[in-house]
């Protein structure tokens, strides 16, 4: 089954009806593909996904899991306003590889090479994309980026997925507030490991949770942290764990 779906969407109030509700600028999408999230009212974590511009429609490319509840909640905030959304019959794919003609730099990171959208099966190029993320502390859909999440803790002002000055969205105040009238005091951070630690485990200081570990790649991973309680030792279990 594809791990990602390419939705289309159109209609003459598109653009419109997206930039009031995603975390980045739509206008954007004139320089390449835009990376965004929709938020819930109180600014939490619902999707993320990719936009581009494909002649008079947008696709949007999102993790097939979230693909139902996405159309659902657009549907739902779609009211009136003259915007079609469906399935595409496009696919994905990508690679860090050189880049095919058509293809477009993932907006995340450098390191993350292209993502193309063709009628042809989804596709990679075979690369290590959990150990590019561990290297760049990328977030993955379902994994760090969770309905428990906040997208600035998640790094996305790093990773090109939030604009402060396009205008409203829903989670915006939220979103706002954390980024100027607040110090994150939690966060994804990449960590060193030395021992046996699986995805998922608690991470402790002086036997106080202080967070937990997510996707690892040889000796470093990616964790959510309190950052004021990680600055000293670490265990997750039996395993030792520092901050890079």
């Amino acid at each position: 089954m594809p791990t990602r779906r390419i939705l289309r969407l159109s209609g003459a109030d598109t653009e419109d009806f997206l930039q009031g509700l995603v975390t980045n600028d739509i206008r954007k999408l004139d320089q390449g593909l835009v990376y965004a999230a929709i938020l819930s009212p109180q600014g939490k974590y619902l999707a993320d996904f990719f936009l581009k511009r494909d002649g008079a429609s947008i696709l949007l490319d999102v993790a097939e899991p979230l693909a139902d509840g996405l159309v659902k909640r657009l549907s739902m905030y779609k009211l009136r306003a003259d915007v079609t959304i469906g399935d595409s019959d496009l696919h994905l794919q990508r690679g860090t590889g050189p880049a095919p003609e058509g293809s477009l730099p993932d907006p995340r990171h450098p390191a993350l090479g292209w993502r193309a959208y063709v009628q042809a099966a989804e596709s990679d190029d075979g690369s290590d994309w959990d150990a590019i993320r561990v290297a760049h502390c990328i977030p993955e859909t379902g994994i760090e980026l969770t309905g428990d999440s906040y997208i600035l803790e998640a790094g996305f002002e790093a990773l090109n997925g939030v604009d402060f000055r396009k205008g409203c969205y829903v989670g915006q105040e939220v979103t706002a507030r954390m980024k100027h009238k607040t110090e994150l005091r939690k966060g994804l951070a990449k960590v060193t490991i030395e021992g046996s630690a699986a995805p998922g485990t608690e991470i402790t200081a002086d036997g106080k949770t202080v967070g937990t570990l997510h996707t690892r790649s040889g000796d470093h991973a990616i964790a959510y942290l309190r950052f004021d309680r990680a600055g000293g030792a670490l265990q997750a279990g039996a395993a030792r764990v520092r901050m890079d």
